[in-house]
C-alpha cells in the first residue's frame, strides 16, 4: 500500500520570511566596493567577466531590498534605501572607478537594468524621490539605451525592455510606444495551451515560464509607466497565470524540491516566484493557502539543505556548491535571481495571504497523474513525496531540428528526486532517461526535433492512466568544438541513425515504456537499442535481480524488461555527474535492433516500499491501433489502444 498522505507542517510566518531575506542582504555587504556600486561575491569569474559579475551582485540583491522596502511601506531599520542609493550614485557615474557596465557595452547589463528599474519603481517614495537630481538624471541616461534597441533576444528578454521603459516613462525619461507594442506582441506569441508560455519560438518549457513570463507581466502592470497598455491586458494575463498555477502546484515535490529540469537551475528558489505572483494577482482557482504553502516549501527546501551556505551566501550550485550546474552566462552573482522567490515580501503584513493557513500541496494530499499539454508532460505525483514528469514534448528545439539532445530538456523523464546527468559526456551520449540507438563505436543517438503525439490521461478500465508518445528520426552527432553552453542541445555534424517510436503509460511510481525501431540507416546500421531509467545520486548499487539503484536518501530506481529480448542489463555509474550526490547510477537494458519489433520496460522511481506482484504487458493488434494490456505491480489491470 502507498504511504498515507502526510499532514503539511506549519508554515513560515511573514517575520520568518523577512528574517531570511534580511540575512541574505546582510551577508553580501562585506563584498561591496567602497562606494557600494559593485558587489563582487566570492567564486571564479563568470563567463562575462568580473564587471558583469559585480553588477549582477548589486542589481539582484537590490531587487530583494526593493521587495523589503515596499512590503514594509518604507520602514527601513537596515538603511537599505541609503545603502543602495550610494551604490546607484557611483554605479551611474561615468567617471567613477566603480561605474557599471552600460547597456550598450554588454548585453547582460540589459538583464540587470530590469532589476534596477523594478526596485526603483517599488521604492520610489523612499529612494528615487530622495536621490539628488543629478543622480536621477544619470540613472535615466544609464537606462536610456534600451529605447529603440533591436538586439534584445525574442525570448523572456522582451520583459527587460518593457520594465525599463515603463520606469523611464514614469520618471520623464525617453521611451517608445512602438517598442512596447512590439514586445507585448512578441510575448503574446509565446502563448501555448492552458496558460503555458514557451520561452521563444522553440519548444522551450522550463522554470522561465513561471519566474519570468508569468511574473513580469504582473509586476509591469502595476508600474505607473505601463498605464494605457496594462489595463487592456491585466484580466487576460491574470487568467493565463491562474490556469498555469493549476499545473504548477502539481510540479512541487513533497520535500519542496522544484523539478530539476531546464537551464538556470542555480536560481534555486526563484521557482517560488509564480506562486507569489498568483497571490499578488489574486488568482481565483488556487487558494492563497496553497500558493503560500508552495512558496514556503520551495524556499525551505534550500535553506534546510545548505543554500545559503554557512556564510549566508548563495553559490553556483543546487543545495551546496556545484559549478557544473552553471551555464556560460553564470557568475558568482547570478544565483541571486533566487530572490524572485521572495516576491511575497512585497505584500505587507496586512495582506490576506499572510492570514491564510498553509494548505497541503497536491503531492501531500494523494497520488495523481496529470497531463500538461503544452510541454508534452505526464506528471505523476505520489505520497512518498516524489513528482515525476515523463516528457514527450519538450526539447528546446523545433520539429525537424538536428542538434543534439540537451540533458536539461530532451530527456524522457525529470523529477523532483533526481537530476539529469550533467557531466560533459551526457551532452554527447544520452545515458539516463533515454531511448537510443548505438553505432559500432558505442555512440548514442539523439532525438531532438521529434514529432509529438497527444498527451492525455485516459480512463483505462476505471484506472486513470497517463498516455503520451513521440517519434521521428534519430541521429548521431559529431559536436562542434565550440559550443554556446546556454542550455540547449549541442550543435555539430549529424548522421541519421534511424526512426524510433516511443509510447509511455504512466501511473503511480511507474512508467511502462513501449519502444519500436521503425527503420535504420542502411549505410551505418545501429548495433544496439539501449533503454535507460532514472538516475539516482549518492547511489548504492544492488547487483541482484533487475537493474536497480538506490540513492542515499532512499530514492530507488529500477528497470524491468517486460517485452522483447535483451542482450544485457546493468547499472552504469557516473561520478561527478549530479548535484544531488557524488555518484549517480542509472539502470539500463540493451536490446537487439529489430525494425518493427516492440520492446517494453517498466521504469520505477520511488521512496519507500511499493507493491510488487509480477507486472506484465501484452500487445494485440486492433485494427489500425495496437491494444496494450498491462498488469501493474499493484495488481491493477489496464487496456489502452495506441494510435
Amino acid at each position: 500500500m502507498p504511504p498515507e498522505p502526510r499532514e503539511a507542517p506549519a508554515g513560515w510566518s511573514r517575520d520568518q520570511w523577512a528574517a531570511t531575506a534580511d540575512a541574505l542582504l546582510r551577508a553580501v555587504r562585506p563584498f561591496a566596493s567602497p562606494a557600494r556600486a559593485r558587489i563582487a561575491l566570492p567564486g571564479p569569474t563568470g563567463g562575462y567577466g568580473s564587471d558583469v559579475d559585480a553588477l549582477e551582485g548589486f542589481a539582484r540583491t537590490f531587487l530583494l531590498a526593493g521587495f523589503r522596502l515596499a512590503g514594509e511601506r518604507g520602514a527601513d531599520p537596515d538603511d537599505l534605501a541609503g545603502w543602495y542609493a550610494e551604490g546607484i550614485a557611483a554605479g551611474t557615474d561615468p567617471g567613477s572607478p566603480e561605474r557599471w557596465v552600460r547597456l550598450d557595452e554588454h548585453p547582460q547589463a540589459k538583464v540587470e537594468a530590469a532589476s534596477l528599474a523594478l526596485a526603483l519603481d517599488l521604492t520610489r517614495p523612499w529612494l528615487w524621490d530622495r536621490l539628488d537630481p543629478g543622480v536621477r538624471q544619470r540613472v535615466v541616461d544609464y537606462l536610456a539605451p534600451a529605447v529603440g534597441d533591436p538586439t534584445y533576444p525574442r525570448i523572456n528578454w522582451v520583459w527587460f525592455r518593457l520594465v525599463v521603459q515603463a520606469f523611464l516613462r514614469d520618471v520623464g525619461g525617453p521611451w517608445s510606444a512602438d517598442d512596447v507594442a512590439e514586445d507585448l506582441a512578441t510575448h503574446d506569441g509565446f502563448r501555448r495551451e492552458d496558460g503555458w508560455l514557451a520561452d521563444g519560438h522553440e519548444r522551450a518549457f522550463d522554470h522561465y515560464t513561471g519566474w519570468a513570463l508569468h511574473v513580469y507581466p504582473q509586476l509591469w502592470a502595476r508600474m505607473p509607466g505601463a498605464a494605457g497598455f496594462a489595463e487592456q491586458r491585466r484580466e487576460h494575463d491574470t487568467a493565463l497565470l491562474d490556469r498555469f498555477l493549476l499545473d504548477a502546484v502539481h510540479l512541487v515535490g513533497g520535500d519542496g524540491s522544484p523539478l530539476l529540469q531546464g537551464r538556470s537551475l542555480t536560481y534555486r528558489f526563484a521557482a517560488a516566484a509564480p506562486f507569489w505572483a498568483g497571490a499578488l494577482a489574486g488568482v481565483p482557482s488556487t487558494p492563497p493557502g496553497v500558493l503560500r504553502r508552495a512558496a514556503t516549501i520551495v524556499v525551505r527546501h534550500f535553506t534546510e539543505r545548505g543554500a545559503p551556505d554557512g556564510r549566508g551566501l548563495l553559490s553556483l550550485g543546487w543545495h551546496g556548491p556545484w559549478p557544473r550546474i552553471a551555464q556560460s552566462y553564470s557568475g558568482p552573482g547570478s544565483p541571486y535571481w533566487a530572490v524572485k522567490g521572495m516576491l511575497g515580501l512585497v505584500l505587507p503584513a496586512d495582506h490576506p495571504v499572510w492570514a491564510a493557513e498553509e494548505q497541503p500541496l497536491p503531492v501531500e494530499r494523494g497520488d495523481y497523474v496529470r497531463a500538461i499539454r503544452a510541454p508534452g508532460w505526464l506528471v505523476s505525483g505520489t505520497t512518498d513525496g516524489v513528482v515525476r514528469v515523463v516528457n514527450h514534448g519538450t526539447d528546446h528545439a523545433v520539429p525537424g531540428d538536428t542538434r543534439g539532445d540537451s540533458p536539461l530538456y530532451a530527456r524522457l523523464g525529470y523529477s523532483t528526486a533526481t537530476s539529469p546527468l550533467l557531466d560533459r559526456e551526457s551532452w554527447t551520449d544520452p545515458r539516463d532517461q533515454a531511448v537510443v540507438l548505438l553505432d559500432a563505436e558505442g555512440r548514442a543517438s539523439h532525438r531532438s526535433g521529434m514529432r509529438v503525439g497527444p498527451t492525455r490521461v485516459v480512463d483505462a478500465d476505471g484506472v486513470p492512466t497517463g498516455l503520451a508518445s513521440s517519434s521521428g528520426p534519430v541521429r548521431w552527432l559529431e559536436p562542434d568544438e565550440v559550443q554556446r553552453h546556454h542550455g540547449s542541445g549541442w550543435t555539430g555534424r549529424h548522421h541519421d541513425a534511424g526512426t524510433v517510436t516511443v509510447h509511455s503509460l504512466v501511473r503511480g511510481p511507474w512508467e511502462v515504456r513501449l519502444v519500436r525501431v521503425d527503420d535504420v540507416a542502411r549505410d551505418r546500421p545501429p548495433t544496439t537499442l539501449r533503454l535507460s531509467g532514472w538516475p539516482v545520486a549518492g547511489a548504492e548499487v544492488d547487483p541482484t535481480g533487475a537493474p536497480r539503484a538506490r540513492g542515499d536518501d532512499g530514492t530507488r530506481s529500477e528497470l524491468l524488461v517486460l517485452l522483447g529480448r535483451t542482450t544485457g542489463t546493468g547499472v552504469s555509474l557516473h561520478p561527478g555527474a549530479s548535484p544531488l550526490g557524488p555518484v549517480a547510477a542509472v539502470p539500463w537494458a540493451h536490446c537487439p535492433v529489430v525494425p518493427g519489433e516492440w520492446f517494453a520496460v517498466l521504469l520505477e522511481l520511488a521512496r519507500g516500499p511499493v507493491p510488487r506482484s509480477g507486472p506484465e504487458v501484452r500487445l494485440d493488434p486492433d485494427g489500425p491501433a495496437t491494444r496494450v494490456t498491462t498488469r501493474w505491480p499493484d495488481g491493477a489491470r489496464t487496456r489502452i489502444a495506441l494510435s
